[in-house]
């Protein structure tokens, strides 16, 4: 990935693209969405614009992993990220088989 993506100054749409590649890259998941919950945070002192994401993922490397697991994974692709500007991140994570229970 690009260690140079500049994530404070990138606009909402290449901060998601940007998040959204590593997770891609870093978990191979099945699917992954992400959304900009920034705006509802407005006011709040970690509140910059671009900082508060939710983050939706579907991917075999899930199976067998407590919830707690499953986060870790997450943030650990994204260690770089949480450390230069996601200030909080809400994360469902998926089995495949579990999303497709759920939601199909």
């Amino acid at each position: 990935m690009n260690a140079s993506f500049d994530f404070m100054s990138a606009s909402a749409a290449d901060k998601i693209a940007h998040l959204e590649a590593r997770l891609n890259e870093t978990l191979k998941p099945q699917s992954v969405h992400i959304d900009d919950d920034s705006a509802a945070h407005a006011g709040h002192a970690g509140a910059a614009a671009g900082s508060h994401y939710t983050v939706t993922i579907v991917a075999a490397c899930f199976a067998g992993k407590a919830r707690v697991a499953r986060h870790r994974l997450v943030y650990d692709a994204l260690a770089e990220e949480m450390r230069r500007g996601v200030h909080a991140l809400a994360i469902r994570a998926y089995t495949p088989q579990e999303f497709a229970e759920q939601f199909e």
